[in-house]
């Protein structure tokens, strides 16, 4: 029998802090080892798998596009492009009606980047605190963690950062050269964070004021995963740049940077060989379609509300705080995370760190209530005092 595992530290850069199984399968919100072993999925690919696992309406549009046209360079039109441009116009908030669809999350940032700069003629960025925007060489800019940038400097220049959800610091920031402020909605990987109601709408009136483009990463809490199709609709933001990946496709890598009118970028100012292949766009239709048919917004609402009643009813005492906004929970500790999340692994139930003392959870929007109990009963026998 192959030794998967070792086949794989043979020949790959060893970039992740792997889990010791190998995953073969996946259906809804559950996963299979390559030796039969079941596992409820709260890692979902990152927040990927919003629609769980190898969903029927994706699989049935991959199918159905692969034996009709994979690929198409962007120098002509294409059908199923065409209706997922006219369709992310439709779903997401305010005046964005334009966009240019790449391949992953860090992508989007990159290009908005560079949008913001052209669009503006200004070169600076103001980003927060315990932000995550990306590890390519822009994205890392936008990134607050010392360790992520660090050995990479130097690094693009002109980002500064300023405490999440404290505007009189975010205010100080912004100057005549400033093009754009980038924040997140809720800070996934600084945390699970979750912005304020109030925040957003200071920053959105002085964007405004001053004549500064809002960037929203939306990458992780985009397409339901917070109990709305975007995050910011909890707010009333309305951004001129929004950035989107993880969940868009169903599980195929997929981006968007959707943006306002404000923004005007010509030919030959940025592109992508794969961005808005016929394939992705098929499973993206699709998997937006689903989401609506299915009420993954509101099921993401209902389900996140019931896992939170369920562990705040339990006696916790390694718990300091849970945040949580729809099925995004981040569960701070009193102690470091990675020891737990690998004793919930052990128990049938996979969750990912945020930082050093947060467990994360991002199962799929499908995942069934007796599956949530599972997985409360897991972490409350993880994280009880004898845990």
């Amino acid at each position: 029998m192959t030794d998967f595992k070792e086949l794989q530290q043979q020949h790959e850069f060893d970039v992740y802090p792997k889990r010791d199984i190998v995953l073969v399968r996946g259906e809804g919100a559950r996963v299979w080892d390559d030796e039969g072993r079941e596992y409820i999925d709260c890692v979902a690919g990152h927040g990927v798998a919003n629609l769980g696992h190898c969903h029927p309406k994706v699989v049935q549009a991959v199918t159905e596009q692969a034996q009709r046209l994979v690929s198409c360079s962007g120098v002509f039109y294409n059908d199923v492009k065409a209706r997922l441009l006219e369709r992310l116009a439709g779903i997401t908030p305010g005046n964005l009606n334009r966009a240019f669809l790449c391949n992953s999350g860090t992508e989007t940032i990159e290009a908005a980047i560079k949008f913001a700069r052209f669009a503006t003629g200004k070169q600076e960025f103001v980003c927060a605190m315990r932000g995550f925007h990306g590890r390519t060489m822009g994205a890392l800019s936008a990134t607050f963690t010392k360790e992520y940038r660090e050995p990479f400097v130097p690094i693009v220049e002109g980002f500064q950062f300023t405490p999440f959800n404290n505007f009189a610091k975010l205010a100080e920031k912004v100057n005549d050269n400033t093009a754009a402020v980038m924040l997140e909605i809720v800070q996934g990987e600084g945390g699970v964070n979750l912005g304020k109601a109030e925040f957003f709408e200071q920053v959105g009136e002085l964007c405004r004021e001053r004549g500064v483009l809002l960037i929203i990463d939306e990458v992780q809490t985009g397409f339901c995963r917070t109990g709305r199709m975007f995050a910011c609709e909890h707010f009333g933001v309305e951004p001129d740049i929004l950035c989107l990946a993880k969940a868009m496709a169903g599980g195929l890598p997929m981006g968007a940077v959707v943006c306002s009118d404000k923004l005007e970028v010509p030919v030959g100012r940025h592109g992508s060989t794969f961005g808005g292949n016929p394939l992705a766009c098929a499973a993206s239709l699709a998997a937006i379609d689903a989401m609506e048919e299915e009420g993954l917004a509101e099921a993401a609402t209902e389900k996140g509300a019931y896992l939170l009643e369920r562990l705040q009813a339990a006696d916790l005492p390694k718990v300091r705080e849970i945040r949580q906004l729809g099925l995004m929970i981040g569960i701070e500790l009193k102690e470091k995370s990675q020891p737990h999340l690998v004793r919930l692994m052990e128990k049938g139930v996979l969750a990912l760190p945020a930082g050093a003392t947060v467990v994360r959870l991002l199962p799929p929007l499908v995942i069934s209530h007796a599956e949530l109990d599972t997985v409360a009963d897991r972490l409350v026998e993880v994280l009880s005092a004898g845990g």
